[in-house]
């Protein structure tokens, strides 16, 4: 049974309407909520990872620095839960400084190292593509060679066969090829 034009019309309508309409809900979903509860996320999430220190540490900073980042033996009260940090205080500036030498000589050492490696390496690959450079000129006399040893010979042929094709026509031959064109 076959639909009127009218019929038609109103299907095709509907259709593109519930297009439409799928379309923009899901833009609104991917656009709208889904972005909107990421926001309510990331503002609802704790902004410090770690517990606030509770000591007191602004009372000091009057006190004057002996080195950049090292502070001497003055704050007590600062870290005293962190035996890490309990440690490093105990040292004192001497000792701290003589570690951080000690630290970037090992640096420098390997930096050293890492450095004379890349260069043997380097100056192992150019010997390497030196010989093979030496090698290929040597190739290419030796082709050279070859070459102007063969175009000679090349002139002496011609020149026989000169020789011989004068000397047939000179007795009566007649080449077939120039006789036809």
């Amino acid at each position: 049974m076959a639909y009127s034009l009218e019929q038609r019309f109103w299907c095709q309508r509907v259709l593109r309407f519930g297009f439409a309409f799928v379309c923009v809900c899901l833009g609104g979903y991917i656009v709208g909520p889904t972005s909107l509860l990421w926001r309510l996320k990331d503002k609802s999430r704790p902004q410090v990872s770690c517990l606030p220190c509770v000591c007191d540490c602004s009372s000091h900073t009057d006190d004057f620095f002996l080195t950049p980042g090292l502070a001497d033996n003055t704050y007590s009260g600062c870290g005293q839960n962190d035996p890490d940090l309990n440690q490093e205080l105990e040292k004192d500036t001497v000792a701290l400084l003589s570690e951080e030498i000690a630290l970037q000589k090992i640096v420098s050492k390997e930096t050293m190292d890492r450095t004379s490696a890349l260069t043997m390496d380097a100056k192992r690959a150019s010997s390497h593509y030196q010989k093979e450079a030496e090698k290929c000129n040597a190739g290419v006399e030796t082709c050279e060679e070859a070459r102007e040893w063969a175009e000679a010979q090349l002139r002496e042929e011609l020149k026989r066969t000169a020789l011989w094709e004068q000397r047939a026509r000179q007795l009566g031959w007649k080449d077939r090829k120039r006789a036809y064109t």
